[in-house]
């Protein structure tokens, strides 16, 4: 018995067996820290405690789920405060933004790659344009700016074993073409024989020390640093290896490529309707210059603008409510835009105008098939920048109250009219491309801005 409480003594006279959560209650326990010597890992852990955090100094003690380590527990601060984590300094703060800055930049680097790579082959298409649609959608939906890009962890992982399996390979090809330039000097020699079994075992090195690298989590450090310790310790067991398809598999479900897939050609087919007017066009101009068909042909020119003035936006909120209506909910697009003119049209002249029209200058011309993914690398760089920005225009219409006032309305009927210069330059581009384009009349249909970001189709 002590002066402080009742019925708590040394935690030695107190077994496991009769130390339960019942008997351990705030007021029966002593308001002074109790030391790991004083109670023993052995007989009081933090599940016999059933107590999560101890208010030392206090006498206070909160209930619930804690700490599974008994030393965190057993372990206050002897001068009676509650431990705090010191602040970083400004060096470790700036090195941590630089290592954030070039790991950011690096995955979205990767992730520009992966989906030119996806946009260069058909049917895959539709997963790079089921992503670009989920940018937009997202930040329609009220996701951050620093969230924009999903998978950009993902992205940066393929992007490092891509770049790892690069440098890997070099002293493999290196060895290769030594051996093939002395089996050309010297047929049958030995300095050939040599080189061909230095490539091969060069080849099985680099295999291993990736496949280590993988099996670990595949990050940088691991690529760096094999830990050859851990090598001889645990390489040779079958346990080591025995998770890896588990992890590779989880790694794959985790990207949600079919949920993109299914997204992009959903939004694709109802671009597809959306775009009508444009197959009116190509219709028209391939029956020839008759006076009915230019009537038809500007009729439909003039829908397709109208079509145009909704249609990214009509895209983002399909991608944020994943529903195919959504992307014919003109009245609900309408409404948004009377809360947030100014930045639909900023958005506009970024998704229509300033990032898309340059890259009609790649469409002039045919890229062979093998290298068709280059032209696809400037169109995905250009294109995403634009699906943000209308994300984020759609985002702030929808967070923002309406305007109300005479300067509200004639704000509105400034950038409404305002659009339609911002329409009718992409449009005049759009039709001088079917005179320059490689696609000839089918630029109409194919337009970047708004369905998959490739130069042609003939070369896919």
């Amino acid at each position: 018995m002590t002066a402080d409480g009742p019925a708590v003594d040394r935690a030695e006279t107190l077994g496991a067996e009769t130390l339960g959560a019942e008997t351990l209650r705030p007021e029966t326990l002593r308001p002074e820290p109790l030391g790991a010597e004083t109670l023993g890992a052995e007989t009081l852990g933090a599940a016999t405690l059933g107590i999560g955090v101890v208010a030392t100094g206090t006498g206070a003690f909160e209930t619930g789920l804690g700490t599974s380590d008994p030393a965190a527990l057993l372990n206050p601060r002897s001068d009676g405060e509650p431990a705090t984590e010191r602040k970083a300094g400004p060096i470790r703060r700036s090195l941590r933004w630089i290592r954030w800055c070039v790991t950011g930049s690096f995955s979205i680097a990767s992730l520009i790659v992966l989906l030119a790579l996806l946009t260069a082959i058909p049917i895959l298409q539709l997963i790079a344009f089921g992503y670009l649609l989920s940018v937009s959608g997202g930040l329609a939906g009220g996701a951050k700016f620093r969230d924009s890009l999903p998978k950009l962890g993902q992205a940066g992982q393929i992007g490092l074993a891509m770049l790892a399996v690069f440098i890997a390979a070099l002293p493999t090809q290196l060895m290769t073409h030594w051996e093939s330039v002395a089996a050309l000097i010297n047929p049958g020699s030995n300095q050939a024989a040599m080189l061909r079994i230095a490539a091969i075992s060069m080849s099985l090195l680099a295999t291993g020390y990736l496949l280590w690298a993988w099996v670990r989590g595949g990050r940088l450090r691991h690529y760096l640093w094999p830990e050859p310790k851990r090598f001889f310790r645990q390489a040779w067991r079958p346990s080591t290896w025995a998770s890896a398809p588990d992890h590779l598999w989880d790694f794959t479900a985790s990207l949600e490529l079919p949920r993109y897939f299914w997204l992009g050609l959903r939004g694709a087919v109802g671009t597809l309707i959306w775009l009508i007017p444009a197959m009116i066009i190509i219709a028209a101009f391939r029956n020839g210059e008759t006076g009915l068909a230019g009537l038809v042909g500007f009729v439909s020119l003039m829908l397709l603008g109208i079509a145009l003035m909704y249609l990214p936006m009509l895209q983002a909120h399909f991608a944020a409510e994943n529903r195919l209506r959504a992307l014919f909910e003109v009245r609900t697009i309408r409404r948004n835009f009377r809360h947030a003119p100014w930045a639909w049209l900023g958005a506009m002249v970024c998704g229509l105008v300033i990032l898309p029209i340059p890259l009609y200058l790649l469409k002039i011309e045919a890229t062979p098939r093998e290298v068709v993914w280059l032209p696809c690398l400037v169109f995905v760089a250009f294109i995403l920048p634009a699906r943000i920005a209308e994300g984020l225009a759609l985002r702030r219409a929808r967070r923002r109250p309406l305007p109300t006032g005479r300067w509200a309305t004639m704000s509105r009927w400034m950038a409404r009219l305002m659009l339609v210069p911002v329409v009718g330059i992409y449009l005049l581009f759009v039709y001088v491309s079917q005179y320059t384009s490689w696609d000839g009349l089918l630029t109409w249909v194919q337009q970047h801005a708004i369905l998959i970001p490739v130069p042609f189709l003939g070369g896919t």
